[in-house]
């Protein structure tokens, strides 16, 4: 009798391997290259947007009780009120929905410093600078201390979340540029591409300040020696692409009725594992995301969309399902800047221990949406 692995158990061994050999989670095709590097051109000026959205409210809305124009950037008129209110413009709720799972799910050296005495200390003196002369806002600073230092705990990921999607973006937008003069042909290459712009900014230093009264305050300094990759890189493919949050509306949050893990480490509501079709809804954050990079598609890539059997009615879906691919390119970039040792080691020790590290990732990618991205 011929027994054989169960069919989970033989994808993923055969997906280790896969990943093993140097391949990526998503299969190379001139398709698959195409919609990649267009949704990440898309995706990446739409970043740049809600990057520096997010530094602005981080240095400009510090503490603020009414930030009714948060989203303006500081540039407030007639014309752009009413294109607001008709709902022209991007969807920063969607930045603040990331920044806000990043912030709850924590991880990371970030996440260690925000309850170090330092950064109280820190808040403390801008706080104080930040309400002198203000005995309203002082006395309930007095009667209420720990709500100030957690919304400074929130303004630090609005900032920490725009440094870090600046270098996204960029490494996105440079990609473009070098697929439109053919140097990217292959989803390897685009792996090696975002591979390469993340450890070149691996150790770039994530620091914030706010200038309060003409004086600077270091909330976030240099000497915490907080960095892009592990500490907002890491902590960001963790909370955004892998667990999330549950979508309000569609899933109970009553403890009762059991419809979400307990342990949020066992959460699978992120970017990876999102149902491609949109509800209209902001509770569902992949739709707010899509409604944006559709005004920034490339035009080969939205005339490809075009041509599908549904076309314009949808284009949401795709650009959906085009991302996810794009994100699994980013995400085995990750996985394999990562690994403990180099994955064309020939060492049978390093081999075990990239073996299992690969496993790990497996594991939690099995009920993603990547079997339906054409790999499994």
């Amino acid at each position: 009798m011929v027994t054989t692995l169960r069919p989970s158990t033989q994808i993923l061994s055969d997906r280790v391997q896969h990943l093993a050999a140097g391949a990526a989670l998503l299969p190379d095709s001139p398709t698959n290259v195409m919609e990649v590097v267009g949704i990440l051109e898309s995706y990446g000026v739409v970043l740049d947007a809600y990057a520096r959205n997010l530094i602005y409210v981080a240095e400009n809305a510090f503490l603020e009780p009414f930030t009714v124009f948060k989203y303006f950037n500081g540039e407030v008129s007639l014309k752009k009120f009413l294109r607001y209110m008709r709902h022209d413009r991007l969807n920063f709720e969607y930045a603040e929905y990331c920044m806000k799972a990043m912030f709850w799910h924590g991880g990371g050296g970030l996440d260690t410093y925000l309850d170090s005495p330092e950064f109280i200390e820190r808040s403390r003196s801008a706080i104080q600078a930040k309400f002198r002369g203000n005995w309203l806002l002082q006395s309930l600073y007095k009667i209420y201390p720990d709500f100030f230092f957690e919304q400074i705990r929130q303004l630090v990921y609005y900032s920490a979340l725009g440094q870090f999607w600046q270098v996204m973006s960029e490494i996105f937008l440079t990609l473009s540029d070098r697929y439109n003069r053919q140097e990217i042909t292959s989803i390897p290459q685009v792996v090696e591409h975002i591979q390469s712009g993340l450890v070149a900014a691996a150790n770039q230093p994530i620091t914030y300040s706010v200038t309060l009264r003409g004086q600077a305050y270091d909330i976030l300094p240099a000497s915490a020696g907080l960095k892009f990759l592990a500490d907002t890189a890491v902590p960001y493919v963790e909370a955004i692409f892998l667990r999330g949050t549950p979508f309000p509306g569609t899933v109970s949050y009553n403890a009762q009725a059991h419809q979400i893990p307990t342990d949020p480490s066992c959460f699978e509501y992120g970017a990876l594992y999102a149902d491609p079709l949109p509800t209209g809804g902001a509770g569902i954050p992949p739709t707010l995301l899509m409604q944006d990079m559709r005004h920034f598609l490339p035009e080969y890539l939205h005339e490809f969309y075009c041509h599908s059997r549904r076309g314009e009615d949808n284009l949401h879906v795709q650009i959906n399902q085009g991302f996810q691919k794009a994100m699994f390119c980013v995400t085995t970039a990750a996985i394999k800047g990562l690994a403990p040792h180099s994955l064309d080691t020939t060492n049978p020790e390093q081999q075990q221990a990239n073996r299992l590290y690969l496993e790990s990732w497996m594991n939690r990618l099995i009920n993603s949406r990547l079997p339906q991205m054409g790999s499994w």
